[in-house]
């Protein structure tokens, strides 16, 4: 078993691997109390005051407690960013770590430009961490990349892939949970998905070309594509699972 695991970890692009790997440090060392929240959130005040600025990356690691809810994104940021990685942008590290760095960009900006508006100021105040919505741009990308993949949610009806954050997104109302955290990742990764695919298709002109400083620090390396599954929209967690 730990073998097993061990192979599939090891399998893992460089990129998702560094990201879940950051994310279970982070969260088990909170947990444990070794690492205190206090010093991870995003807070604007601290970074430009006190140079804090490790916050505008910490905010993106830390999925807070270790229960299901932790298992249940967990699950979507390994299968997600790996297929992602592995198919979307095979042999394009570069620009896969550009399109997080763009995605983790905006969310920061919605944020904090959010913070200053009126009737919208005390929900963006709550949002402390956006590892969340982060991971559900991914989703939101990949199902734009895959649209016609057929899934299904606890068996009572199917859809394909392109729905699939929507469902989501219904799923967490009907759970309570706050949906500005799955309505930032689909705006982020709209945006992604409208200036990388869409626009260039128009226009012509490839606005989010991948700067040559960050292609420097990535060699191209061979990527075994990953098969896609029928149904990867099961998480072993919240009672969803796979046909």
């Amino acid at each position: 078993m730990a073998q097993a695991v061990e192979e599939w970890y090891k399998q893992m692009p460089i990129i998702t691997r560094s990201y879940l790997t950051a994310a279970v440090v982070i969260t088990v060392g909170c947990s444990l109390e070794i690492i205190s929240p206090l010093n991870l959130y995003l807070n604007p005040e601290r970074v430009v005051q006190n140079y804090e600025v490790w916050r505008l990356v910490t905010n993106f690691l830390y999925f807070r407690k270790l229960d299901l809810d932790f298992l249940f994104h967990m699950f979507f940021l390994a299968r997600y960013c790996k297929l992602l990685e592995e198919n979307s942008f095979r042999g394009r590290t570069a620009d896969f770590f550009y399109m997080l760095l763009f995605g983790a960009t905006v969310l920061t900006g919605i944020v904090l430009i959010g913070g200053m508006i009126p009737y919208l100021s005390e929900s963006f105040a709550r949002i402390l961490f956006l590892s969340n919505s982060l991971t559900f741009m991914m989703v939101y990308v990949w199902s734009k990349h895959n649209p016609f993949i057929h899934m299904s949610f606890l068996g009572l009806f199917t859809f394909t892939a392109a729905y699939l954050p929507w469902v989501l997104l219904g799923f967490s109302i009907l759970v309570g949970s706050s949906t500005w955290v799955d309505l930032l990742g689909m705006i982020a990764g709209h945006a992604y998905y409208f200036l990388e695919d869409v626009y260039p298709s128009i226009s012509g002109r490839r606005p989010l070309k991948t700067p040559s400083f960050i292609k420097a620090l990535f060699a191209d390396e061979t990527v075994v594509v990953a098969q896609q599954p029928n149904a990867p929209f099961a998480p072993p967690a919240r009672d969803l699972h796979q046909d």
